[in-house]
């Protein structure tokens, strides 16, 4: 059985990883997946959060989708996101500012706002904000 197998994460601006791995841990629509050579074929959507890669030296990268598709091939796992970065690269004051400002406008019931768009906002400034704290955890 194989010990590696290949992953791409891919946005619509660019390649952010292209390389082998041990493992990929990404936050699927239903939940957390890992995913290992040999996996099961699947397709999935992704929530915004982490992605995670493990590789054959035993460090990980750590990434953050917007949201997207996990493909699943026995020797192949592609992230197709609509956003993606490196989760080093997450500005936290940022995230800070677009949580509060998604909680306002969600509090606000007098403004006329897009429901919906303000809750998906507020969910990609949370999955940042918790991508951020993963990130720091790792680092001490």
């Amino acid at each position: 059985m194989a010990t590696t197998m290949h992953c791409d994460i891919v946005s619509a601006e660019k390649e952010i990883f292209s390389g082998p791995v041990v493992a990929v841990f990404a936050t699927a629509e239903m939940g957390e997946v890992g995913i290992y050579p040999g996996h099961a074929q699947m397709i999935t959507r992704l929530k915004p959060g982490e992605v995670r890669v493990q590789q054959q030296d035993g460090e990980e990268e750590h990434f953050y989708v917007t949201g997207g598709i996990l493909e699943v091939m026995p020797h192949v796992v592609t992230v197709l996101a609509d956003t993606a970065m490196r989760a080093a690269d997450l500005d936290e004051a940022a995230a800070l500012k677009a949580k509060e400002e998604a909680e306002q406008a969600l509090a606000d019931r007098e403004r006329d706002i897009d429901f919906a768009e303000a809750q998906a906002e507020l969910a990609r400034a949370m999955a940042q904000i918790q991508a951020i704290a993963r990130l720091k955890k790792q680092l001490k």
